[in-house]
């Protein structure tokens, strides 16, 4: 159920999720996962759900994920790559995982 007026975008989508059609190389599967997960972030207002949530949330991602697999694939091609480069295709944010998952080896 919807609640309260709904919101209109009026110049594209939402600037935090990346446009994944038309990459050269294409899209990678951690690639359709990082932006699926961040539109059920975004959808459902929790960033990390714990407890019951939790499982909810996580198969909203895996269904999210292989709906947008399989749209991609039917997609035609795309003349121009998108604008913005995809976020796990940064230098930048490469390093912060490559970080993060360093300390949490630790």
């Amino acid at each position: 159920m919807r609640r309260g007026p709904r919101r209109r975008t009026v110049k594209g989508m939402c600037r935090n999720i990346t446009e994944l059609r038309g990459l050269e190389p294409a899209a990678t599967d951690d690639e359709i996962a990082a932006a699926a997960r961040q539109y059920v972030r975004k959808v459902s207002g929790l960033r990390d759900p714990s407890g019951p949530p939790s499982a909810a949330f996580e198969a909203a991602v895996a269904e999210v994920t292989t709906t947008t697999a399989r749209l991609l694939d039917q997609l035609p091609d795309r003349r121009q790559p998108p604008k913005a480069v995809p976020p796990l295709r940064r230098p930048e944010v490469r390093a912060r995982i490559a970080a993060r998952q360093a300390a949490s080896a630790r």
